[in-house]
């Protein structure tokens, strides 16, 4: 079956501090959103991305493209004012029925191994959403006190959360609003299933400075295991 992958890098990462957007900051002598946009490459010899970016971003990255070996199957949309939007606008660009990944540009650390699964597991269940378990003990605020939460139950979302595009773009077409956080929760909305998947420690979401010594080390590791 078809497949696109929605990498959606249209944020400022006001959070990293700096003048340049988190997803154009170098690891290892190459732009964060190279490593995710070679992930997706790899996974599968006929999938497509469509990267979302703001009109200013475009310059670099068409320049992080022209770094890729494959940046042929690799189209820009621009983004929106939310990630809502952002998305949106990607996913009209999806003619074809096709399973969609859509995905943050600054998780460059996922596995061709996580793609995969969440195509599988979109093909056998109808949809996928990466999972992992928390570690730490959590606690809840609440008036007069905290109360601690069973971490078993707890699930922290991570992406590419994966959907056939006809129940996606039927589930954005039908959101009430633009303030949803994840595509899980416009799916949710609009009343499908979600079919939770094992995802990956390592897929992390690099959002503060130390992130990307964390990510540089990783990817040292990985490279290493290759040798």
């Amino acid at each position: 079956m078809k497949k696109y992958a929605i990498i959606v890098a249209a944020g400022t990462g006001t959070r990293m501090g700096g003048g340049k957007p988190k997803q154009f900051l170098p690891l290892r002598g190459k732009p964060m959103i190279w490593y995710t946009l070679d992930a997706f490459l790899k996974a599968y010899a006929d999938l497509e991305v469509i990267l979302v970016l703001q009109e200013d971003q475009i310059l670099e990255g068409s320049e992080a493209l022209g770094m890729l070996d494959d940046a042929e199957r690799v189209v820009i949309a621009r983004g929106g004012e939310t990630r809502f939007h952002s998305v949106w606008n990607g996913l009209r660009m999806v003619a074809d029925p096709s399973v969609v990944f859509v995905h943050d540009g600054v998780r460059c650390l996922l596995s061709t191994r996580l793609i995969r699964r969440c195509y599988d597991e979109t093909i056998a269940h109808g949809n996928a959403i990466p999972f992992t378990r928390p570690v730490d003990s959590l606690r809840i605020e609440q008036t007069g006190g905290t109360t601690i939460l069973d971490r078993q139950k707890i699930c922290i979302i991570q992406t590419p959360q994966t959907f056939y595009s006809d129940q996606l773009r039927d589930a954005f077409n039908r959101a009430p609003d633009s303030g949803f956080t994840d595509e899980a929760g416009v799916a949710e909305h609009a009343g499908i299933h979600l079919n939770l998947v094992e995802g990956e420690k390592s897929n992390i979401k690099i959002t503060q400075p130390e992130d990307l010594v964390i990510a540089e080390r990783m990817i040292d590791f990985l490279d290493g295991l290759r040798l």
